[in-house]
């Protein structure tokens, strides 16, 4: 447990900050998640649309350094393929 006034207000905001990163980083696998259950129901129209939606949050987590540049290229080359390949 924190001993100090400044080692208890740190914590807090670490607390808080970990909440924030959590939701927006569920919102970012949440988004991953829809494209891969649109192309998995062979919805081309649903993916595209998925897709088109999921690259924001995912640029957005880079910016807000929730996941890595590369693993954010990672994602949004694999997703896009798998949504071109629908059509």
């Amino acid at each position: 447990m924190a001993n100090t006034s400044t080692a208890r207000k740190c914590a807090r905001q670490a607390a808080k900050r970990r909440r924030h990163n959590m939701s927006l980083r569920a919102r970012l696998r949440t988004a991953i998640k829809n494209i891969a259950k649109a192309a998995a129901a062979g919805d081309a129209d649903g993916a595209k649309a998925a897709f088109r939606k999921a690259v924001p949050l995912i640029d957005s987590g880079v910016n807000k350094k929730l996941i890595h540049r590369n693993k954010a290229a990672r994602h949004k080359s694999r997703l896009n393929r798998l949504v071109r390949e629908m059509q």
